[in-house]
């Protein structure tokens, strides 16, 4: 397996300056992240985009994955059919600049139908975000197969796809080999087994979230570091080892620590090592 850091477990910092630190901490690569404005951004042109690959390529970096926070505000499955079409258009934007800098995969939230710490959003019909999110994966599809980057729908805290066979079924509807699951460990622990996700989804995995969590606490404030939480990581790596599956992990810790921040990322890495086994 690769070890990655996601860039939002950084507190601040160039993304040169975070590749140079996640390079420190001994890790092989970096998920950048699609903002609306910002280093990279929806605005973000091919020659600023070539600057961060450069910056990766002089730290040692690899880069292997997109990811965006634009999906909570620009939803797949809005009621509001012009938020519904800018989501389709960040999801465009982000293969775009996946590809232009030789990233393989995307992470997408496919919609949602309530989320606890975006009250604002409301809530929209179950029925209604399968039907509207389904519907947006296969078109967006079209776009992956082109530009030879996959989609990785993530199981996130969206009260959607809730169980591996639904998320099984939902990406085999899809039908494309550039649609499948940005499988995050310590999401699915406040309703299941990680464990049991892995064996279900199987060759459909494109990309790994490390996250721990601890069931009691129940909310989003039971998210800890690797191997503090109820995540059975000798169960997980078995699942991984039998699915077949040796490709990128990447730590997600969020939010960095409050105090000397730059702990959590060679903390992180060190966890990593002795879960995956080098």
């Amino acid at each position: 397996m690769k070890k990655g850091i996601s860039i939002w477990s950084f507190a601040g910092g160039t993304l040169a300056e975070n590749f140079k630190l996640a390079k420190q901490a001994g890790f092989d690569g970096v998920e950048v992240a699609l903002d609306e404005t910002g280093e990279l951004s929806l605005e973000s042109t091919r020659a600023d985009v070539d600057k961060i690959k450069a910056a990766a390529k002089q730290a040692g970096i690899e880069l292997y994955s997109v990811a965006s926070g634009l999906y909570w505000k620009y939803s797949l499955s809005s009621d509001d059919e012009k938020m519904r079409e800018k989501a389709k258009a960040c999801v465009r934007k982000q293969l775009e600049v996946a590809s232009w800098l030789g990233c393989d995969t995307i992470l997408i939230v496919p919609g949602a139908v309530s989320v606890s710490f975006s009250p604002e959003l409301g809530v929209t019909d179950y029925d209604v975000v399968y039907e509207r999110s389904l519907a947006a994966v296969k078109e967006l599809a079209k776009d992956a197969e082109r530009l030879k980057v996959s989609i990785g729908i993530e199981n996130v805290w969206n009260n959607f796809l809730l169980s591996p066979l639904e998320m099984r079924d939902f990406i085999d509807k899809v039908g494309s080999d550039y649609v499948g699951s940005y499988f995050d460990v310590g999401n699915v622990l406040y309703c299941g087994y990680p464990e049991q996700w892995i064996k279900i989804l199987g060759k459909r995995i494109k990309k790994v979230h490390f996250k721990d969590y601890r069931r009691a606490v129940g909310s989003l404030d039971g998210f800890v570091d690797l191997l503090a939480g109820d995540v059975n990581w000798k169960a997980v790596k078995d699942a991984f080892d039998k699915a077949g599956y040796n490709g990128w992990v990447t730590g997600e810790m969020i939010p960095p620590y409050a105090q000397h921040s730059e702990t959590i990322i060679f903390n992180t890495s060190n966890a990593m090592d002795k879960i995956i086994g080098r």
